[in-house]
């Protein structure tokens, strides 16, 4: 693939300022909203998934902990 040229650059920078400037404030705002509630999704998923990690580890250390426990002949 070849580098553009500053024609090609200059084409999609106005193609995009153009669509820019078509946007009401309102469309702008549901643009907004919608990135905002995908970056709140992807943060929470990554929140819930390092704290299912973090659980498990806890529950696994627990676990090895209770096998080597010396009340466990006496149950």
């Amino acid at each position: 693939m070849s580098k553009p040229s500053t024609l090609e650059v200059m084409s999609y920078a106005g193609g995009m300022t153009s669509i820019g400037a078509s946007l009401t404030l309102t469309e702008l705002g549901v643009l907004v909203g919608i990135v905002t509630a995908l970056l709140t999704f992807v943060i929470n998923a990554i929140y819930v998934y390092r704290r299912d990690r973090r659980e498990q580890r806890e529950s696994d250390a627990a676990l090895a902990h209770m096998g080597n426990s010396p009340w466990e002949d006496y149950s």
